[in-house]
């Protein structure tokens, strides 16, 4: 496991200039992480995960959190209400076999979509995926997700249909 990349650390501000840390999830973490699954609204949690899962399992909630900031990096999004940390965003990338590309995936909290976290974190993914050595990107996404269809094109992904699975669609972009 490489070491912790302070570097990402950053506080960053929202569109109605509420201010939020960006930074690398942590082992510690799990708590934290588990609260988040469990208050995104339950269609939240099926775009996400593509499963009706109401928590996450121990297993899961290990390798969500237990990673190695290279080949697997994910940045929360924290904000900090009566003294105590609350993550509202979570954004990853996971490295294919090449160690080239990599596959992403992001989660906002119902009450913060909108409020420009996501392209915060996205932005910041995309930019330690590139100093990591990533070169392309990509995600499948429920071809029903108009939100994040759009979003993905605004961050300059290229956005076509699974040709495997007609409910998927993939969007891609060189890093």
């Amino acid at each position: 496991m490489a070491d912790y990349p302070a570097e990402l650390v950053r506080t960053r501000y929202l569109f109605d200039g509420s201010e939020v840390q960006i930074r690398p999830i942590r082992a510690d973490d799990k708590t934290m992480e588990q609260d988040f699954v469990q208050h995104l609204s339950p269609d939240s949690r099926y775009r996400r995960f593509m499963s009706t899962l109401k928590e996450l399992a121990p297993g899961k909630l290990k390798y969500l959190t237990e990673i190695d900031y290279v080949k697997h990096l994910a940045l929360v999004a924290i904000i900090e209400r009566d003294g105590e940390q609350i993550e509202i965003g979570v954004a990853r990338y996971v490295a294919g076999p090449s160690g080239t590309d990599c596959e992403f995936a992001i989660a906002i909290d119902d009450e913060w979509q909108g409020s420009g976290v996501a392209g915060i974190l996205m932005l910041t993914l995309i930019d330690a995926a590139r100093a990591r050595g990533m070169q392309r990107m990509e995600a499948f996404i429920l071809s029903t997700n108009d939100k994040m269809i759009k979003f993905a094109r605004q961050l300059g992904f290229a956005v076509h249909r699974d040709s495997d699975d007609p409910g998927m669609v993939v969007a891609e972009r060189g890093l």
